[in-house]
């Protein structure tokens, strides 16, 4: 089939998403099937700079929830195999039904592969295993993909396969962009920083970081970001002091951007990222400064009949020296801003929905607190599933609850609030070697684990990426922040100690 075909076909099994949404969604006993595609379909050069990246994947174990649906068939495709004792340690909290239930109406497959290549093209290259992925769907099922981000590749394995996914359409992933988020935000009429998008190359950036020096001769910094570009991996700061003022501006920024050009990814030098740059364009803008500053998130879903919710809010942690990468997230967002961000982001997700957009995506902001209250720069969309997704889902499973966008409340299917705090990078030297039996060991030893009866307590993710890396996820769920917050430095003296 030829691209043009590909994509008719593609926009015709979308088209009859709404209607399998319609009829099988709501019904926890209606016969479906979710396949789990978790590819980080990202740029590789620039993931590949992340430690573990391949158990990545395992963060999307979470769906493996959906199994508490007694006729709800999944099939989970990974680049390596997970570990059996990992899918044990979610199933067993599967509620209603029996591990051995669970384990009948789930399929798990593997391309055998740790290459730095995306999941979904390993896929692709693999025949057979598309072959097994469709026979793997029982006969009658409703089935759908569901994906970390959609690209060309997700389009094509959808079409091999036959069924829609529930994400944007690549047509649309344009969005989000770090350029055309700037334009979104404008369309919605939002603040955002003062800058410049459709930044071809080095000698464009040099031009922008002079523009904006000149519009504002106080700006001590600004961040140049390529379009697709995540958790920060894409940046680079750079710093204006000592620049003159006047004509000299644009010599001197062209002279001291190599010298003082701070990148953020690890071990990529300025000729690199002004190459990768120059392959991915993108943004120039202010570097927000503030005394008070937070780096809040929305979290929304754009579903097959059209409505848009507003499904979270997170402050996210972010490290390095500059504070652009993302290390972890608190549950709800402050209660200062929670619900005006939360207002921010269903604007945003009406208009997105607009121009077509489906699924999950978040809303990256910067807050910083004025005489007036807060103020919200609108930063990014990401129009895909992220780093605060696997520790919502893994909390609404859980506890059977909401949040309430009107409150910037969560409360669990009880009426109880919960809190979390959640992380992607709790690392050490100490923990390689520590195989997945021996976290559960550790954890059952301790009692470092979900009590389902309190509905509170640490989930574990990225379980795989601990031996040899060092490298783990948590989820610590607590009635209150400050609980959740007890629970991980609990969890994290625990394991310091456990060698």
């Amino acid at each position: 089939m030829d691209a043009v075909g590909q994509i008719a076909a593609f926009k015709k099994l979308q088209a009859g998403f709404a209607a399998q949404f319609e009829s099988a969604f709501p019904d926890p006993l209606a016969a479906k099937t979710v396949v789990i595609i978790p590819s980080l379909t990202l740029d590789q050069e620039i993931l590949a700079r992340v430690n573990g990246h391949v158990f990545y994947e395992e963060r999307l174990l979470c769906l493996l929830m959906l199994l508490r649906m007694p006729r709800t068939h999944v099939i989970f495709v990974t680049s390596v195999p997970v570990d059996p004792v990992i899918v044990d340690y979610y199933l067993h909290l599967l509620p209603g039904v029996t591990g051995y239930h669970a384990r009948q109406r789930l399929t798990l497959l593997s391309c055998y592969d740790a290459s730095p290549v995306s999941l979904t093209q390993k896929i692709l290259d693999r025949p057979r295993l598309v072959e097994r992925i469709r026979q793997s769907i029982p006969h009658g099922h409703l089935a759908h993909l569901s994906c970390f981000n959609v690209t060309p590749l997700e389009r094509t394995l959808a079409v091999s396969l036959g069924i829609p996914i529930y994400g944007c359409d690549p047509d649309v992933y344009g969005w989000g962009t770090k350029s055309r988020s700037r334009q979104l935000f404008r369309e919605c009429g939002l603040d955002l920083p003062m800058g410049l998008e459709d930044i071809r190359d080095e000698l464009d950036i040099v031009e922008a970081l002079s523009e904006l020096r000149s519009r504002n001769s106080l700006l001590k910094r600004a961040v140049v970001k390529m379009n697709d570009g995540f958790s920060g991996e894409g940046n680079a700061v750079f710093s204006f002091a000592g620049a003159p003022s006047g004509s000299g501006l644009r010599r001197w920024v062209h002279e001291m951007m190599p010298r003082t050009l701070s990148i953020i990814a690890r071990d990529m030098d300025y000729e690199q990222y002004v190459s990768k740059f120059a392959q991915m364009q993108g943004v120039v803008e202010e570097f927000i400064e503030g005394d008070s500053k937070c780096s809040p998130s929305v979290q929304c879903r754009i579903n097959p009949i059209g409505r848009t919710d507003v499904i979270s809010t997170h402050d996210q942690t972010l490290g390095g020296e500059h504070g652009q990468i993302f290390q972890g997230a608190t549950f709800p967002a402050s209660s200062e801003y929670a619900v005006e961000i939360g207002a921010i982001g269903k604007r945003v997700a009406d208009a997105l929905r607009d121009k077509g957009a489906l699924g999950r995506f978040s809303l990256d902001l910067v807050s910083v607190r004025t005489e007036q209250g807060w103020k919200n720069y609108c930063i990014e969309v990401n129009l895909r599933k992220g780093g605060t997704t696997h520790p919502y889902l893994m909390l609404q499973f859980l506890t059977e609850g909401s949040y309430d966008a009107a409150t910037g409340i969560y409360l669990t299917g009880s009426g109880i609030p919960r809190h979390y705090y959640a992380t992607d990078n709790l690392k050490d030297e100490r923990y390689k070697g520590l195989l997945p039996h021996d976290l559960m060991d550790i954890a059952i030893v301790n009692k470092l684990h979900y009590d389902e009866t309190r509905q509170e307590g640490v989930m574990f993710h990225l379980i795989g990426a601990l031996s040899q890396y060092g490298k783990l996820g948590l989820v610590c769920i607590g009635q209150t922040l400050e609980q959740a917050l007890r629970i991980y430095r609990r969890t994290v003296d625990v394991l310091d100690g456990a060698n």
